[in-house]
């Protein structure tokens, strides 16, 4: 097994090059490099007991791009720490954005235990008091007249929702969305998704989407400095006006895959275009909500106020596959069809997590310690970039930080072989995260992290740069 993992074959012998069996294998997606001669070493070096358990899974499982094959074989998940059967252990930073509270908080856990013996499911046309109490809890989180809920099994879902409840308001149809922008799987949320990697082969899916630029401010046409990225907001203006049927424009506040932080401004022009225009503004904070960014919405940080708001994630506790939508008062309109009619839909389990969450950063603080630990990642990770030249910028805000590797300061040119080799020396030495764009490291560590991890983490990470920097150059991506 062990030569033909070293041959770039996969786990049942089959060329791991075959985008046929493993999808685009495109390294500007949202997701991990998870192609070619660094998974193959990887998996070459895995125990028997982890390599017996890959492939079988290669074997019971549909192949997928982004998440087929998989790294290794875990056996537990407590706190910041992920455990292989090996006996390896990671620090998660990356947890899939569920892990505002780290992995088996004992509060969430005990939430969903004693939700499971109480009220395990509720049937359709029934309420209890717990979704009634998560419902109230979520409309005082949210500002102004955002005090209508809806919830529903994942972020995908609640993303759909949003878009039947904009064409329903507005009565007009199409929606702009970003570029690169990733709002889920499904068909609806990939049709407005901008990741083409996750459209191809699809064949028709919903009409009526114009996409525009992100603010990209690293290597945007515009940027030279603050403020400089709302001249991206023109794009929206402009498809508004000549299209015409605009019901709606769906965005992250700041992109979660490769961390895009928008300026202020940028932000309050998108909501006076869209107030002026009558386009419902819909924010997917499926990834980012509940503290990531020190605030429990991400769009607090530029003194907005969407229309929708998509919750997800993190929502659950990292324990129960968990989601929501929060909407103003006045759009409680549509009472004669089914928005989100699903089975769990009210899931007495997901409240009691999701409960259970928001109690938890808020008891413990969570909120000023994100934005306190986010000032600790700034400089320290402003010291890396100091240190080695492989970092292009340093970009983040609370607990959601990229690094950008570049081939040279001057192009910007992103560099994904160093990306490739770096997170797989940093498994090595113990961390795991995210490669969003094939070139950018995503941080995204559990907001209740000790500063002693976080220490580990950037300490694993300055070795990690070192010994790539001095090993023997190899061909880099450009673009």
């Amino acid at each position: 097994m062990t030569s033909m993992l070293a041959q770039g074959r996969d786990l049942r012998g089959r060329d791991l090059h075959d985008h046929k069996l493993h999808g685009s294998g495109r390294a500007d997606s949202e997701g991990d490099i998870n192609l070619g001669e660094g998974r193959a070493r990887w998996w070459a070096g895995q125990s028997e007991d982890v390599q017996a358990g890959l492939a079988e899974d290669s074997r019971y499982f549909l192949h997928q791009a982004l998440s087929t094959p998989c790294l290794d074989l875990i056996e537990g998940a407590q706190g910041s720490w992920l455990t292989s059967v090996s006996g390896k252990r990671y620090l998660d930073f990356h947890g899939n954005s569920v892990h505002q509270l780290g992995h088996g908080h004992p509060r969430v856990v005990a939430a969903v235990q004693q939700q499971l013996a109480n009220l395990p499911f509720a049937p359709r046309r029934y309420t209890h008091q717990v979704a009634i109490d998560c419902a109230r809890t979520l409309a005082e989180l949210a500002p102004g007249d955002l005090n209508r809920v809806l919830f529903a099994p994942g972020g995908s879902e609640v993303v759909g929702i949003a878009l039947k409840l904009a064409r329903f308001i507005t009565g007009n149809s199409k929606v702009v969305s970003l570029w690169d922008a990733f709002h889920g799987a499904s068909l609806d949320a990939i049709s407005v998704g901008g990741e083409a990697c996750f459209r191809a082969g699809m064949g028709p899916l919903i009409a009526g989407v114009e996409r525009i630029p992100p603010p990209t401010r690293y290597r945007g046409v515009w940027y030279r400095g603050e403020g400089d990225d709302v001249h991206y907001v023109d794009y929206l203006e402009y498809v508004i006006e000549k299209e015409g049927g605009i019901g709606a424009f769906i965005a992250e506040p700041i992109r979660n895959t490769d961390v895009q932080v928008p300026s202020k401004a940028y932000w309050q022009r998108v909501r006076e275009i869209c107030d002026r225009h009558k386009v419902l503004l819909i924010v997917d904070e499926i990834p980012n909500a509940l503290g990531r960014t020190g605030h429990w919405f991400s769009f607090e940080e530029f003194g907005i106020e969407p229309d929708i708001i998509c919750l997800g994630k993190g929502l659950g506790g990292g324990v129960v596959p968990f989601a929501a939508l929060i909407t103003r008062d006045r759009f409680n309109q549509a009472a004669a069809i089914s928005l989100g009619h699903y089975t769990h839909e009210k899931s007495p389990i997901g409240c009691a997590a999701a409960l259970a969450t928001i109690e938890t950063i808020r008891e413990e603080g969570l909120l000023a310690k994100a934005q306190e630990d986010g000032r600790f990642m700034a400089a320290e990770l402003g010291k890396l970039a100091e240190r080695h030249p492989l970092i292009g910028q340093v970009r983040g805000i609370g607990m959601l930080w990229a690094l950008d590797l570049v081939v040279d300061h001057q192009s910007r040119a992103r560099n994904s072989q160093a990306a490739e080799r770096l997170l797989y020396r940093c498994l090595e030495l113990g961390l795991s995260f995210k490669v969003s764009q094939g070139n950018v490291i995503q941080l995204s560590p559990p907001l209740n992290i000790t500063r002693a991890d976080l220490v580990r983490a950037i300490t694993i990470l300055d070795r990690a740069l070192g010994e790539i920097a001095l090993s023997p150059k190899q061909e880099h991506h450009h673009d």
